[in-house]
């Protein structure tokens, strides 16, 4: 298959679809983190090349709960709307099979609810973090190694240039289950 991971600079999702044998390519405006197939650029340039399968892992900075308390801001500024319609160009993507994954936030509101909410530590992490997947033609993930321990790290991290990054990356579980259970 071919598959978009659309938003991606780790390589992680990517690199466990390319374990399966796909042909999976990461596309996102920061340089990948991993050697392996890349392309750095506008995501929206690349929608309509004749992908099988798209995972979309869309900023989250102008969506997500956490940061509501600045919403009539970038309401106001537009920064919110661009999210919203970036977000929206996903969904639209002339692709079978779509995953958007983001975090709690205005998209339940303004799109419709997620198909699934998951947890890193339902897939081998030991850490909170509510994940919402919107899904087309993809089943819901099953929990692959429910663990003990639900720290909330990812939420406590201090402030630094690299916060967002590590904040946004994809669990390694999580992108192995997405990888076997969708191909």
């Amino acid at each position: 298959m071919r598959i978009l991971i659309a938003c991606e600079y780790s390589g992680t999702v990517r690199d466990a679809f390319k374990a399966k044998g796909h042909n999976a390519w990461s596309c996102d405006i920061l340089p990948t983190e991993s050697p392996g197939n890349h392309i750095q650029g506008d995501v929206l340039d690349v929608l309509k090349v004749g992908w099988d399968m798209m995972l979309a892992f869309p900023p989250c900075t102008h969506l997500s709960v956490s940061g509501a308390r600045w919403w009539p801001e970038k309401e106001k500024d537009g920064r919110q709307q661009a999210a919203i319609d970036f977000f929206m160009e996903l969904v639209n993507a002339p692709i079978e099979k779509i995953c958007i994954e983001n975090p709690i936030g205005i998209m339940s509101t303004l799109f419709r609810k997620p198909d699934q909410i998951v947890q890193s530590w339902q897939f081998g992490h030991g850490e909170t973090k509510a994940t919402c997947l919107w899904l087309k033609n993809l089943s819901t993930l099953t929990a692959t190694n429910i663990v003990t321990g639900r720290e909330g790290r990812i939420h406590k991290m201090p402030p630094s240039k690299d916060r967002g990054k590590l904040r946004s990356k994809t669990f390694q579980g999580i992108a192995d289950a997405m990888s076997k259970q969708w191909t």
